[in-house]
């Protein structure tokens, strides 16, 4: 365990931040002139090396600017609004981020704002995720973005140091980051950035229910090796589901698979003989559906299978999937109000916002049409 020492802010950083507050929050208009240091010494009892170094930290962040023999004055351009750094590696290859961006397209407060996608090594395609992750970082802080929108490069090697790299990058520049759908360190750690996404435990936990609830004792977890920190949450609710069910817990059934090839499921099946399968995301579900259905499983007959996430294909596979329904669209309306509300109050603790997912019940785990036992209904639907 690691302990965190309080230190006291120092005073330049108590008034650099509450003017940031109140020029981000409208106190005062692009244009108008900024109130004098002599004006912000009195007013925060501060020394003028104190105010100085306040009022040229928000000039390195565009907030103001200073016209010789003139004075300091909001920055007029602010008309256009802030601009965000999208900083997501995985977009394309994991289908929950394009919604997720397009709810922070969508969000009211981001009519006067700009979202910027960046350009990473264009023109070089041997470049790897890593790079392509860091150069962006490079981009944005040049830029000097108002905030950066970042979900953590997933299924990395241990050591692999990309992720911190670009927070220390952020951090150092002091750009404001909120986190999408994950932390960059494993569960159970937390690192001191806004999460934005869903309560993954109680979501392991439901689909868990939800399948001893329609008689199934062997439930296997299936995901695959270097997993992001939201699967390890998944498994502990599926751990939590068969302990207070009074299921043994057995590890054997937590199956992280190298392969999907068919005979890594056969090997799986005959090691441990599930009666069902909770699957890490939809797409792990999809994959393990076709190799049970290639070696002469029944779905859901012979063998349920879950998913989570509710991708858009999830009811066109094979046999349509029972999931979790993640609200990806408000989640990232979620994060645009989490990011400006961080900028107007950068020194409030730091939080998770989970949004609440819906169990969506179809043909993959026999129980569209039986009772949800266990699970409250309200989060429960039927869907085609």
């Amino acid at each position: 365990m690691s302990v965190e020492r309080e230190v006291k802010s120092p005073k330049y950083r108590h008034v650099f931040n509450q003017l940031r507050k109140e020029i981000v929050t409208g106190k005062y208009k692009p244009g108008q002139k900024f109130p004098s240091e002599a004006d912000l010494v009195k007013r925060f009892d501060a020394s003028r090396i104190t105010v100085g170094r306040a009022v040229r930290e928000l000039s390195q962040q565009n907030l103001v600017e200073r016209r010789a023999g003139s004075g300091t004055y909001v920055r007029s351009d602010r008309s256009q609004g802030l601009s965000f750094g999208l900083l997501i590696p995985d977009l394309g290859r994991t289908e929950i981020f394009e919604p997720i961006c397009q709810g922070m397209a969508d969000a009211p407060q981001a009519a006067e704002h700009a979202l910027l996608w960046g350009n990473a090594a264009s023109g070089n395609a041997t470049a790897t995720r890593q790079e392509r992750a860091l150069q962006l970082c490079e981009q944005y802080v040049s830029r000097k973005v108002s905030g950066v929108f970042f979900a953590p490069l997933e299924r990395l090697a241990v050591d692999d140091p990309t992720n911190q790299r670009i927070i220390d990058a952020l951090q150092k520049a002091r750009i404001p980051v909120v986190l999408l759908d994950r932390d960059f360190l494993p569960y159970p750690q937390r690192s001191r950035h806004d999460l934005i996404g869903i309560d993954n435990r109680r979501t392991g936990y439901i689909v868990t229910e939800h399948l001893l609830g329609l008689g199934s004792r062997r439930i296997a977890f299936l995901s695959y090796p270097r997993s992001p920190s939201t699967v390890e949450e998944r498994i502990a609710g599926y751990r939590e589901a068969l302990f207070v069910h009074g299921i043994p817990v057995e590890p054997a059934l937590v199956q992280r698979l190298e392969s999907d090839e068919n005979e890594a499921i056969r090997a799986l099946i005959e090691a441990v003989h599930p009666d069902a399968f909770v699957c890490a995301n939809d797409r792990t579900a999809g994959r393990l559906m076709q190799s049970l259905l290639a070696l002469g499983h029944q779905i859901p007959s012979g063998m349920r299978v879950v998913g989570i996430d509710d991708v858009e294909y999830a009811g066109l596979l094979p046999v349509p999937l029972t999931t979790m329904h993640q609200p990806c669209r408000e989640i990232g309306m979620a994060a645009m109000a989490a990011m400006l509300e961080r900028l107007a109050r950068p020194d409030m603790p730091v939080r998770d916002v989970l949004l609440e997912c819906a169990l969506v019940i179809r043909d993959s785990c026999g129980g569209k049409d039986a009772a949800t036992t266990g699970v409250d209904r309200a989060t429960a639907r039927s869907r085609p």
